[in-house]
């Protein structure tokens, strides 16, 4: 398992995210990058486990998900149009930083 966080980005989500992140040096994918573009929740979360990545994400069937108990390498929310660009990538940071990616596993953390 990587020694920091890498995120996976939900279908949802703009690129600017994702670019914002890789200057910061984050390493992140994307549903279109991953070759997921149309898949359903369940397959996106299933990839972001088998790559150890947490997923971001405005879409709350992810948090359903978590409900269920189904397994996911982390899950970071933020309910959609509640926070700007530029502070969805501050709040996706600073799980970066504080957070090693045990400690993400099976937990949400809302931006």
């Amino acid at each position: 398992m990587p020694k920091t966080i890498r995120f996976h980005l939900d279908e949802n989500c703009t690129r600017a995210i994702a670019t914002g992140l890789r200057r910061h040096g984050i390493e992140v994918t994307t549903t279109p990058e991953a070759g997921l573009l149309g898949a359903i929740d369940q397959e996106q979360a299933a990839y972001a486990l088998a790559e150890g990545r947490v997923i971001f994400t405005q879409d709350r069937d992810f948090l359903r998900i978590d409900a269920a108990g189904v397994p996911h390498a982390g899950i970071a929310y933020c309910e959609k149009d509640t926070r700007s660009i530029g502070e969805i990538i501050l709040g996706l940071v600073l799980i970066w930083e504080i957070y090693e990616p045990a400690e993400m596993v099976n937990r949400v953390e809302y931006i």
